[in-house]
């Protein structure tokens, strides 16, 4: 029986740990198959406060870990493959063990949807990357490829364009699907380019990415594209699928929660990428994390008949 379980380990989650550690909770922190989330696929994070030198994705899940784990947060390095979250008792498994809790907090962040072509994986933080806030600044007078067509590939291409020296929009369609207003910026930036009806066969590199292979949807023919990086927004998927039926989900498969982190079942919390479909920020993780085990400790309290600070 555990007092807290987070599940997940990026900025949100052991934000978290940390708050509901030193608040003598003792939380159990379950990784997940990739640990650290999404912030581990960032070589260099330079807007993360406090780093003014900046500090690699992997190096900051390893300082949160150590921090969360010094205030008291069991690790455990496995992957939840189901929960029941209906009663005042929380149950949480693994493939090989059970645990109960009064509080789980809920941190499993999106996954950025991905090509699926040769090349993506092996230069991913090499030139792919899935978050041009976080990248773009490396790519400062550079000639990046945009792919997709939606609000998403149209925002983070135009904010590209602060850095890079050009920046082409590759669409598999011969129109955008994004907002008349964010096309009309686009089309009226110098330099904004676009292919049209073309998608990335393979990603191809040495040190880093160099060139891409693209594919013409309607003539078949297969060309060769010189880019210094590459930058996919088709979308993401928030890793809500171990909790469907039980938390409410919004019509983008995130968590639904108020300002405040609760969902709709007492005692359950989300914070992070799993529960925001806008900013997807290291920073902005935290501070939900944070949030949410405040509100835990905050549930806690009331439910041993104890008051807490703020009430």
């Amino acid at each position: 029986m555990r007092e807290v379980i987070i599940i997940g380990s990026g900025p949100a989650g052991f934000t978290a740990a940390i708050y509901a550690a030193r608040a003598n909770l003792r939380p159990l922190v379950i990784s997940g198959m990739e640990r650290g989330g999404q912030v581990t696929l960032t070589n260099d994070l330079e807007n993360f406060p406090g780093f003014p030198e900046g500090l690699g994705g992997f190096e900051m899940y390893q300082l949160f870990e150590k921090q969360a784990t010094r205030f008291g947060a069991e690790m455990l390095y496995d992957v939840v493959t189901s929960v029941d979250l209906s009663g005042e008792i929380k149950h949480v498994s693994t493939a090989t063990q059970s645990f109960s809790s009064r509080v789980v907090i809920i941190a499993t962040g999106s996954t950025p949807k991905r090509l699926g072509v040769p090349g993506e994986d092996k230069y991913i933080g090499k030139g792919v990357s899935y978050c041009a806030t976080c990248d773009g600044f490396f790519f400062s007078g550079k000639k990046v490829a945009v792919i997709g067509g939606g609000n998403s590939a149209l925002d983070e291409g135009l904010f590209l364009t602060r850095f890079a020296a050009q920046v082409t929009i590759i669409h598999r369609r011969d129109r955008l699907r994004a907002d008349a207003i964010l096309q009309e910026r686009a089309e009226n930036n110098e330099k904004v380019s676009f292919i049209w009806d073309s998608v990335v066969e393979e990603v191809v590199g040495q040190e880093t990415v160099t060139q891409l292979k693209l594919r013409n949807v309607k003539t078949q023919a297969i060309s060769d594209f010189a880019v210094d990086g590459v930058f996919v927004f088709i979308g993401h998927k928030p890793n809500t699928e171990l909790f469907a039926g039980q938390v409410d989900l919004d019509a983008g498969n995130y968590i639904a929660t108020d300002r405040r982190t609760h969902t709709n079942l007492a005692g359950v919390f989300a914070c992070g990428d799993v529960q925001d479909s806008i900013y997807r920020q290291a920073i902005t993780a935290a501070g939900s994390g944070c949030a949410a085990a405040l509100e835990a400790e905050r549930y806690i309290a009331e439910h041993e008949g104890r008051g807490y600070p703020g009430k």
